[in-house]
């Protein structure tokens, strides 16, 4: 069996910053999802940001949901823990000029 969502935070380019529950950090992207069935309320981006974690998966108010399996197996593994703490666009995260992310704490990833 796969991990679980441990906790999830929305980003406002339809991407949910997960975390494992063995630890581990993914990035999963709900965009190719918008334009399918219950999904296209997710596209009102104050209802995405809704999400909260149910039973191991992600949710919203409307019963939309999705598999953990494929969270766990389609995220794309990044250093995410810094991106919610510093609350930042993973775009504008990862476009910042070359050493301007000199001095931070290795612990959060952003140092190489």
């Amino acid at each position: 069996m796969n991990p679980r969502v441990k906790t999830v935070t929305p980003t406002d380019d339809y991407k949910l910053l997960l975390t494992f529950t063995n630890r581990e950090h993914g990035i999963y992207d709900c965009s190719p999802l918008l334009g399918f069935g219950v999904f296209q309320e997710l596209r009102e981006e104050g209802y995405f940001q809704q999400v909260t974690v149910v039973d191991g998966t992600v949710s919203w108010p409307h019963d939309q949901n999705i598999c953990p399996d494929t969270l766990y197996l389609d995220a794309r593994r990044e250093k995410v823990a810094a991106v919610s703490r510093v609350g930042m666009s993973l775009e504008s995260l990862f476009s910042l000029p070359t050493g301007c992310l000199q001095g931070w704490p290795s612990s959060i990833g952003l140092n190489g």
